[in-house]
This record gives C-alpha cells, sequence and structure tokens, in this order.
C-alpha cells in the first residue's frame, strides 16, 4: 500500500515529537527525583539534627526530664512524623515519643520499648532509626534514637510540588503534540503540494501534452530545480517531436525526388514518349546513386548518434595533412575559375582519426565550394592558439541567411534557395561534420551574411607537445 508524502511527513514529524518528549520527560523526571529525593533528605537531616539539639538542651543528668520537656519533645515529634527515643548509658529507656499519624498507632514509653525498630512496614513505607550519642559537658550520658518511615520524608508541599511538576509535563506534552502536528501538516503541504503540480504536469507529458509547463512557486531549492528540470524537460521534447516531424517530412522530400524523377522516365518509356538511350539510363543512374548516398549518409548519421562510431586515433601533423587535402582540391577548383587560398601555420600536431579529418574538411570545403559565385574564393587558415587547434574556412560566396543559421547543423536542413540542380545535397554534411568533430572534442560554429558569404570555425585540442607554441 502506498502512502502520501504529506502522510509520510506528518507521521515522521509527529513521531520526532513524540519521541523527543518521552526521552525528555524520562530524563527530566529521573533528574528531577534523584535531586528532590536528596533535598528531602537533607530536610529530614535538619528535623533529625534539631531534635537531637532540643534533647541536649532539655536533658539534665540529675532530674533527667522533666515534664514540660516531654511535652515540647512529644509536640515536635508528632510535627515532625516521627519518634524520638532517649536511652541512658545503660540502655535503659528514659523516654520515648511513639510513633505519631501513622496507620493511628501511637505506642507510647513502655508499650515501644526499645524495640521501635521491630515495627512492620505498610503504606508508610520502610521504617528508619538513626542513633546519635547524647552528650552532656564532655560525657556521654545516653543514646538519642530519632525514627521516621520513608512516608514521612513526603510533606505535602512535596507532594504538591509533584503533582504541579507532573501536571505541567503532560500539559506541556499537549501543547507540543498539537503544535508539532499544526507544524507537521503545514510543512508537509508546503513540499507535497508542489510535488504534486509537478507530478501532474509530467503525467501531462506523458500523455503528449507538451505545451504544459511547471508552474510552481518553492523556496525550497531542491523542489525549485525539479521544476526547472521538467519544464526543461517538457521544452527540450517539444523541440524534438518539431524536429522528428521535420526530419520525417525532409526525408520523405529527399527520397521521392529520385523516385519521382525515376517514374516520370519509367512512364514516358512505357508510354513510347521516350525511346531508350544512353542519356537516359544515366539519368537513371545518377538518381539511384543520389538515394545511395542518402541512405549511406542516413546510415552514419545512426552509427554516429548511436556511439557505434570507431575512432582510429592517432598523432600526426595537423599542418601536413590539411595541406594535402587542399592540394587535393586545386583541380575542382582550377576548373571552375574558383581560387583556394590557404594560410597554415606550421608543425600543429593533433590526436585525431585522419580518415574523419579528411572527412571533415572535404564536407566543410565542398560546401563552400558549390555556393561560390563568378571567380569566388576560398580561404583555408590553421592556427594554434589556448591549447587548441583553430581551422577557419571562409568563402566568398552566397552567404545563409539569419534565420537559417541557427538551423544549418540539423538533419535534412537546407535553406530554400538551396533546393536546386545546381548544390543539390542530402541536408545531412554539416550534420555529420558536427558529430565528427565534436566526437574529437572540438566544436564547430559559423558566421555567415546573405550575400557576403560564410565562415566555418573548428576548434580541435592540440597534443601536449603543442601546448607552448
Amino acid at each position: 500500500m502506498k502512502v502520501t508524502l504529506k502522510k509520510k511527513l506528518s507521521f515522521g514529524f509527529l513521531a520526532a515529537v513524540l519521541g523527543s518528549l518521552i526521552i525528555a520527560g524520562f530524563i527530566s523526571n529521573v533528574m528531577i527525583n534523584k535531586l528532590f529525593s536528596t533535598y528531602l533528605k537533607g530536610e529530614n537531616n535538619s528535623k533529625i539534627d534539631k531534635a537531637v539539639t532540643m534533647v541536649s538542651e532539655l536533658y539534665d543528668e540529675n532530674n533527667k526530664l522533666s515534664d514540660s520537656a516531654k511535652q515540647q519533645l512529644q509536640r515536635y515529634s508528632q510535627m515532625e512524623n516521627m519518634c524520638i527515643e532517649i536511652l541512658d548509658s545503660d540502655g535503659g529507656q528514659i523516654y520515648t515519643s511513639g510513633i505519631p499519624n501513622h496507620n493511628g498507632m501511637k505506642n507510647m514509653g513502655a508499650m515501644m520499648g526499645h524495640g521501635m525498630h521491630s515495627l512492620m512496614t505498610g503504606n508508610n513505607g520502610d521504617y528508619t532509626e538513626e542513633k546519635h550519642d547524647l552528650i552532656k559537658g564532655s560525657k556521654k550520658a545516653g543514646t538519642i534514637v530519632c525514627g521516621y518511615f520513608s512516608s514521612s520524608l513526603m510533606t505535602s508541599g512535596a507532594v504538591t510540588f509533584i503533582m504541579t511538576l507532573n501536571k505541567s509535563f503532560v500539559i506541556s506534552a499537549i501543547i507540543a503534540l498539537i503544535f508539532g502536528l499544526l507544524l507537521s501538516i503545514m510543512i508537509s503541504n508546503q513540499l507535497s503540494k508542489p510535488l504534486v503540480e509537478i507530478t501532474h504536469t509530467a503525467n501531462e507529458m506523458r500523455n503528449g501534452n507538451l505545451q504544459l509547463r511547471s508552474d510552481v512557486n518553492s523556496s525550497t531549492k531542491e523542489i525549485h530545480d525539479l521544476s526547472l528540470s521538467i519544464n526543461y524537460l517538457a521544452e527540450t521534447l517539444n523541440h524534438q517531436e518539431i524536429y522528428r516531424k521535420r526530419m520525417t517530412s525532409d526525408m520523405a522530400h529527399e527520397i521521392r525526388t529520385p523516385l519521382t524523377v525515376l517514374k516520370t522516365h519509367v512512364e514516358a518509356l512505357i508510354d513510347g514518349i521516350w525511346e531508350p538511350s544512353t542519356e537516359i539510363f544515366e539519368s537513371f543512374y545518377e538518381e539511384i546513386e543520389r538515394l545511395n548516398k542518402l541512405v549511406d549518409n542516413l546510415r552514419d548519421l545512426s552509427k554516429l548518434e548511436e556511439s557505434k562510431l570507431n575512432l582510429i586515433k592517432s598523432k600526426f601533423n595537423l599542418s601536413d595533412e590539411i595541406n594535402k587535402i587542399i592540394l587535393n582540391f586545386k583541380p575542382l577548383f582550377d576548373k571552375s575559375n574558383f581560387n583556394l587560398v590557404c594560410k597554415i601555420d606550421d608543425n600543429i600536431n593533433v590526436i585525431m582519426d585522419k580518415d574523419k579529418l579528411n572527412q571533415i574538411m572535404q564536407n566543410i570545403i565542398f560546401n563552400a565550394y558549390k555556393y561560390l559565385n563568378t571567380n569566388g574564393t576560398v580561404l583555408v587558415s590553421l592556427k594554434s592558439k589556448h591549447e587548441n587547434a583553430i581551422i577557419k574556412v571562409s568563402d566568398t560566396g552566397a552567404g545563409i541567411s539569419e534565420e537559417d543559421l541557427p538551423h544549418i547543423f540539423e538533419r535534412f536542413y537546407r535553406s530554400d534557395s538551396s533546393r536546386d540542380t545546381h548544390t543539390g545535397g542530402s541536408g545531412l554534411g554539416l550534420t555529420i561534420t558536427k558529430t565528427l568533430v565534436e566526437a574529437h572534442s572540438g566544436s564547430i560554429s559559423v558566421n555567415s551574411k546573405l550575400g557576403h558569404g560564410s565562415e566555418f570555425t573548428i576548434v580541435i585540442p592540440v597534443v601536449a607537445a603543442n601546448k607552448n607554441n
């Protein structure tokens, strides 16, 4: 059975309060009883000392005790609930007050004799005797025996104090429990209410409502962070859903175009409008090749995204490798009357997959080539800066519009002006390039202005040997 967070917090808080009260009450009771018992014993000792002093003052070795002295001792013993017995030096009983106010027993004089200590204990507690020497002058004249029940230590004032103290403990415990209950409800509401709202938002997202956002205003940092994370997740999922729909549409467009061309040409052959010729079959072959390239790019991209790409890294001279790539592009640029210029710093070493570097540079340079105008120029530069190799490829081509610039690394994305037979492409080249760069712990960015060309910047970490360059 699942229990709500609100109930768990409430019960937990109450249990903590109740446990604290029990522990505090137990410790307080033990300490107070101990101290109070010490206090009562001290008071009783004071009474006994006073009784001993009184007997010593009233006792006369010649006349023993006068009647007035006996009456005074009797009043004191009754007032203090104790028995006072006086024995001579031979152990004979001179005086006893008996035991007053205990179960109605008043054992006086000879009835008590010297056997006071033999009285049974009952509801009055244990009976205790204390013996003190009766000193007159400098000689021991006899023995003073003070007897009392343990219950007599607990005076009416002491009983009232203990009852008041226990009552205050009970009232404090009730007030603390009520306060703890109210506080636990308040705290559990503050924690559980926003979590319920966040859960509702998450459930709506699960049901496909990606437009809903969590609007929780909580002073608790963890709940606030959770709300922001849920909103970020919703925003990301929403973008992914839009991206997925657009990708599906773009894939359909990319595949439909060559299939439509093939279908049209085949229909023309079937209807006898066209006669089979080498040019027609070459056209078929080009469209099939286009489909093959699209499938290959999709497969490569899938491997990259699923982290199945095996990078075969090695240390090599990046400067020399880029010079080789530029040299391979020279004939293509010369044939089209374009300029390919390089500005490469020497001896910059990196640890990369050399084949993937070639794929990155070929994608970027060929992309710049496709959009060049007459007598256009592509400049490739390489330099080392802050422990990184900085590769820049700039061109004087058509440029990219401000609206298209944030999307050019997305799959199948191409601006409308690029959807023509001159530039072609599947819209996956830059996506693959970005993924390959990031697989080498690098980054790629672009600056462009429509009609003024573009500049791609690739940042790759250099090896330790170049950190001082």
